[in-house]
């Protein structure tokens, strides 16, 4: 029993954080039952950046360079996978006519002009929606809590909704494993328990708008792969999903409808 609920976690831990955790010889259904993790690391990653606000307002640092360390915090906490896989994808869906000249593509480790291009409109409103939380009025600490598990709540909707579009590679353990409904109902459960407790009715409209804006990426980007998604359009869609929740997020504090429920 001890097996069967940590080293999911611990999965979950080094697919998703630079933390030297993991298992050896993890089997295809803890690999498969790991996404059921992925919002609570997700709150891992929030917990990260509520702190580093919190030294920065200690040091006095103002909101536009507290805004840098936090996107580039967030970069670093993962080694960056998630913006190669944005970028891979950039790349791919759009300088490939074919499937075949697609997938080759996001297998290329160079980088192309639609990969900077994407990345850095990803990096920059990125910056700008944190800048504009941490200079504005509400709870920052409940925002800065909830857009990265909601964000990677959709990673786990992705993986159970679309199968894997490669016959090879680290995601067709996720498809060896089964499509693990319990892990995915856990990680709903977490996704939905962080949205309402953060957020109240406001945080649960954005986990409802972003899930349903993931859905949406992945049936596209399926369709330009082949009728699948892979490991890099994962890290996309988690990057795409930040974006867009912490957009939400500052565009609903700036007319104070967004309000926890529950305060430290």
């Amino acid at each position: 029993m001890t097996r069967a609920v940590c080293a999911p976690l611990l999965v979950a831990l080094s697919f998703l954080t630079l933390l030297p955790v993991g298992v050896a010889s993890a089997t295809d259904t803890e690999i498969s039952r790991s996404r059921g993790w992925y919002p609570a690391v997700g709150l891992l990653y929030g917990g990260l950046l509520v702190g580093l606000a919190a030294l920065c307002g200690l040091l006095s640092i103002g909101p536009l360079l507290a805004a840098a360390l936090l996107v580039a915090a967030l970069a670093i906490a993962n080694r960056f996978l998630h913006l190669d896989g944005l970028m891979d994808v950039c790349d791919g869906v759009w300088g490939g006519r074919t499937v075949e000249r697609r997938l080759e593509i996001m297998r290329d480790s160079r980088v192309g002009a639609f990969a900077v291009a994407g990345a850095g409109c990803v990096l920059l409103v990125k910056y700008g929606a944190l800048a504009t939380l941490l200079a504005g009025p509400g709870a920052v600490w409940a925002m800065l809590l909830l857009f990265p598990a909601l964000s990677r709540w959709t990673m786990t909707l992705l993986l159970t909704v679309f199968p894997y579009g490669r016959q090879e590679g680290i995601g067709t353990a996720f498809t060896r494993g089964g499509r693990p409904w319990l892990a995915t109902g856990w990680a709903l459960l977490v996704a939905a328990a962080a949205a309402t407790a953060t957020g109240g009715p406001a945080g649960v409209a954005v986990w409802a708008g972003i899930s349903a804006l993931a859905l949406a990426l992945g049936w596209w980007v399926s369709r330009q792969l082949g009728g699948g998604l892979t490991g890099d359009c994962y890290g996309a869609a988690n990057e795409l999903m930040e974006t867009a929740g912490l957009v939400a997020l500052a565009a609903l504090a700036a007319h104070g409808w967004f309000a926890p429920i529950w305060t430290p």
